[in-house]
């Protein structure tokens, strides 16, 4: 893996060099290094670094009374090699790059140029009375992984938050350096680091390539694809959203049908409709400022009865899902958190609606895409929308597994891992390969993330061999 990690850096700054700083550059947009900019620029870049860059600044210099600084997790930071004239003696500085300035500044219109060249070029600034030696960026990446003990005594919160803190200090696992950086500084750098030969990536600089987004927002809608409208013809706006549900099953296709007129609507209705008694739901990942957390908290408050299972354990979302968590307790809903050893990966919403002759009816949304708006315009996902009374009372029975001691394993009609998933699936292609036998048509088609259970694997290579034909769509592990 560690040779395919180096040819895919390889590849991406290839990509870079050779393919976007051309394009741009037609454009008339240039990124440019420090000399490459002219006496006007430097002089306006020079007084953008006195005024904004300097004050930000902390150099941290290396010696028996200054240990080797923490170097926090894709952080851009400057290596510099300073002497003192007097004593004659080098010393190591590190100087960390700060994420709150834009990655790329402007120099002139359209002319943009790294933020780390402009700071090493003022580094006799940070080290008056100093020669700097010279100076090389770096850039750490850390292993983000989480490991909560299933056996804690401590509520899940207030684990995860402990685990949060310590993610900061993760081993190193990757360590990028631009191709000019000489053997003693990049030797320093792996004995203080604590890493290995593999895990060193020369490249040609600039790194740390996420501040292209800048770019990418520059005002020149010529240069972008048209923006993509998702279709309302599910769901339209003057359709009646719970009559429509009750006619028929309702297929949503993200992000070519609009979350927003469907799964987000369906949420929000529920909350100001007054016939509704109660929404389940779980939530994996949601936006920053989230409409369907605001409509859980608005239906919260208006006296209906709010479930909502939020899995802590989402990668790289846990901070943002304890802000939800709280937040929801706060407005009065039922937060659970899963189970301890497991993630709870489903997408369901559940909303139990007293109908006009006084009935009871479960109206459900089963996805596999989370209750983000802004990652629904990008993700590709299928969800339904269905008031089936044996959906509505497998949904019912899971949410009680989910928040309750609920030992429930059997259900109607959906598969519910860890115990049923995977027999449903071999019992489902062991299915088709009969058919084929017995001359019906037959024919499997699986869309997943990942696939890696052997089973399943080894049930889908018996399907082919037997003539079915197999066609699997896998985002990522194969």
């Amino acid at each position: 893996t560690a040779e395919v990690a180096h040819a895919l850096m390889k590849r991406h700054t290839d990509c870079f060099r050779e393919d976007l700083l051309p394009a741009l550059a037609k454009q008339g947009i240039e990124l440019l290094r420090w000399d490459d900019l002219s006496d006007t620029e430097q002089e306006s870049m020079r007084r953008l670094f006195r005024d904004r860059i300097y004050p930000v600044l902390t150099p941290l210099v290396v010696d028996s009374a200054h240990p080797f600084p923490y170097i926090s997790g894709l952080s851009l930071n400057l290596a510099v090699i300073v002497r003192d004239p007097d004593a004659d003696a080098t010393m190591f500085a590190r100087v960390k790059v700060p994420p709150v300035l834009p990655r790329f500044l402007e120099a002139s219109p359209n002319r943009f140029t790294p933020l780390e060249d402009v700071i090493a070029a003022h580094l006799g600034q940070l080290f008056t009375g100093m020669e700097v030696v010279e100076h090389h960026a770096f850039r750490v990446t850390r292993n983000q992984d989480l490991e909560i003990d299933d056996d804690i005594s401590e509520g899940l919160l207030e684990a995860l938050e402990r685990e949060l803190l310590r993610r900061r200090f993760g081993p190193v696992v990757r360590l990028e350096v631009e191709e000019t950086i000489t053997d003693g500084v990049l030797d320093l750098l792996t004995a203080e680091l604590e890493i290995e030969q593999g895990q060193i990536y020369r490249l040609e600089g600039p790194l740390d390539l996420a501040g292209m987004a800048a770019i990418a927002d520059l005002d020149r809608p010529e240069l972008r694809y048209s923006p993509f409208v998702p279709s309302k013809e599910v769901l339209p706006a003057d359709a009646d959203m719970f009559g429509a549900i009750r006619e028929r099953d309702l297929l949503v296709h993200h992000p070519y049908d609009s979350f927003t007129t469907t799964v987000q609507r369906l949420i929000e209705e529920a909350a100001d409709d007054p016939n509704v008694l109660a929404i389940k739901q779980t939530l994996y990942r949601t936006s920053g400022k989230s409409p369907v957390v605001d409509a859980l908290v608005e239906a919260a408050e208006a006296g209906k009865q709010v479930v909502v299972v939020v899995e802590l354990k989402a990668r790289f979302d846990e901070r943002a899902n304890i802000a939800w968590a709280r937040k929801l307790e706060k407005a009065g809903c039922h937060v659970v958190y899963g189970f301890v050893g497991l993630k709870t990966h489903c997408k369901l919403a559940l909303v139990v609606r007293q109908e006009a002759d006084g009935s009871l009816r479960r109206y459900c949304h089963i996805g596999t895409g989370n209750y983000h708006p802004k990652t629904a315009r990008l993700y590709e996902d299928i969800g339904i929308l269905t008031a089936d009374p044996e959906v509505g009372e497998d949904v019912s029975a899971l949410f009680n597994h989910l928040t309750g001691y609920s030992r429930q394993t059997r259900y109607n009609r959906l598969l519910v891992a860890p115990q049923g998933l995977r027999s449903g699936l071999v019992e489902r292609v062991e299915r088709e390969i009969e058919h084929h036998h017995a001359g019906r048509p037959a024919r499997v088609r699986m869309k997943c993330n990942s696939v890696v259970d052997e089973e399943v694997i080894d049930a889908l290579y018996r399907a082919s061999r037997e003539g079915v034909p197999v066609d699997v769509w896998v985002r990522g592990i194969c």
